[in-house]
């Protein structure tokens, strides 16, 4: 009576630990640790290293042999085994361009993959290699594979014609890339610096871009939803050169923001007015322009110091870039001559304003130089001012300058015989279509 229960509960728990077991492991597989010694292989020039490539189109070759071991009609009972040629170009720094051929007994289909077209010639950001697994020697050697690429084998037809096709083909473009690669190292070596240019632009155009990189990248593009009217105002922007602006901003301060004009860093190399002002000195007209002689007055009516300062700061802002201006002018090089622009502002003059190569003051940044006068003008006048001045500083006529205030969006009103330019916000830049139709 006694010992029945206590088998009953001794089955009960071996079952429980069975269950357990099985659910650990489902299917009974059994788990085997391993200790191996790993072995990593470098690439060796005097060996082959192994060729990994797969068949997209459904291809297995040993499907394919065991139904030629079973078909009736091989009497011989051999399956016809498939034939793995690898073709290598041999031409100087092109040795690692493969191509491997794989021709199934009895077809005339061939399957072909390359290193260096099609899916290989995308870019490669990690590295292959091929593990052998030895239990008995207990070891893991891992190989690196053939020029790191997995060859993709696409089915081709073999036909005479197109065997000689793409052997002349392939022979004539080995040709002209020979001939290209030692035209391309005699100008990198002897070229003039304008060819040099040319030769390492063209190289930089040739290179491969990542093929699933580009295909993301053009369906983004397609879901875009494009503004036609806001590309038709960027096409504008870019033809005015203008500077740093809001098009949405809904005060004249943020439609041209000052700290995109004049950068953190320049702010402490801009005290020189300050320091006259303060020392109650008189500002030269000969060394200043007619627009910061006449604007210097304001400080006197500003109480607070920083205000004062930030004024004084774009007036200084204005005279360097005036001078800038002179130093750059066939006549009137004397003007700027002696004027010191700080060079941490000199530089960005350079880079806004001049070709790179001939450091001249280039004729298509000469309306951005305009523009950044008027906006800081525009600053200086709480965005309502008299461009009588400025016009004399720019050496430019008046009708001109007030073309170049509606480039910035802004409205010329008249009031006491006198014309002011103002900046409404919303920016509206006129229409370039309009501009061309009515000089026609």
């Amino acid at each position: 009576m006694d010992e029945r229960p206590s088998a009953s509960k001794s089955r009960t728990q071996r079952s429980k630990k069975r269950s357990r077991d099985g659910n650990q492991n489902p299917g009974g597989a059994k788990h085997e640790n391993l200790q191996v010694k790993i072995q990593l292989f470098q690439d060796q020039p005097n060996k082959i290293p192994p060729l990994v490539a797969y068949f997209p189109s459904g291809y297995n070759p040993q499907t394919q042999q065991r139904q030629d071991e079973e078909e009736p009609n091989n009497q011989n009972n051999s399956p016809k085994v498939p034939k793995v040629k690898v073709f290598r170009n041999m031409a100087q720094r092109k040795g690692n361009r493969l191509q491997v051929v794989v021709s199934p007994g009895g077809s005339n289909v061939d399957f072909v993959g390359s290193s260096f077209t099609g899916e290989a010639a995308a870019a490669q950001v990690c590295r292959y290699s091929l593990g052998v697994l030895d239990k008995e020697a207990g070891t893991l050697k891992i190989i690196p594979i053939a020029t790191n690429k997995i060859f993709r084998l696409e089915p081709r037809v073999r036909t005479v014609e197109t065997a000689n096709e793409e052997a002349s083909n392939s022979t004539k473009s080995e040709l002209t890339a020979n001939r290209m690669d030692k035209l391309g190292e005699l100008t990198a070596l002897y070229g003039t610096k304008r060819d040099r240019k040319k030769r390492k632009d063209a190289i930089n155009l040739k290179k491969e871009v990542d093929s699933e990189s580009q295909k993301s990248l053009d369906k983004k593009i397609e879901e875009v939803a494009f503004d036609k009217e806001a590309l038709a105002n960027t096409s504008s922007l870019i033809a005015r050169n203008i500077p740093p602006h809001n098009v949405s901003a809904t005060t004249p301060l943020e439609a041209y923001p000052l700290d995109k004009i004049i950068l953190k860093g320049d702010w402490d190399f801009l005290g020189d007015i300050y320091k006259l002002w303060q020392g109650g000195e008189e500002v030269a007209t000969n060394a200043y322009p007619h627009f910061v002689c006449n604007r210097i007055r304001k400080l006197d009516a500003i109480e607070d110091e920083t205000q004062q300062w930030k004024l004084s700061c774009i007036l200084s802002y204005i005279t360097h870039l005036m001078k800038f201006r002179d130093q750059f002018s066939m006549g009137h090089v004397k003007s700027g001559k002696k004027h010191n622009i700080p060079s941490i502002i000199h530089h960005r003059f350079l880079n806004l304003f001049t070709d790179p190569e001939s450091k001249i003051l280039a004729s298509e940044k000469i309306n951005l130089f305009i523009s950044y006068v008027l906006v800081l003008a525009l600053h200086v006048d709480g965005f309502r001012t008299d461009p009588s001045d400025i016009a004399q500083d720019l050496r430019i006529s008046k009708v001109d300058l007030r073309q170049h205030f509606l480039n910035l969006g802004c409205k010329l009103v008249h009031q006491n015989s006198i014309l002011y330019a103002t900046l409404p916000v919303p920016l509206n830049f006129p229409s370039q279509n309009i501009r061309r139709k009515r000089r026609q």
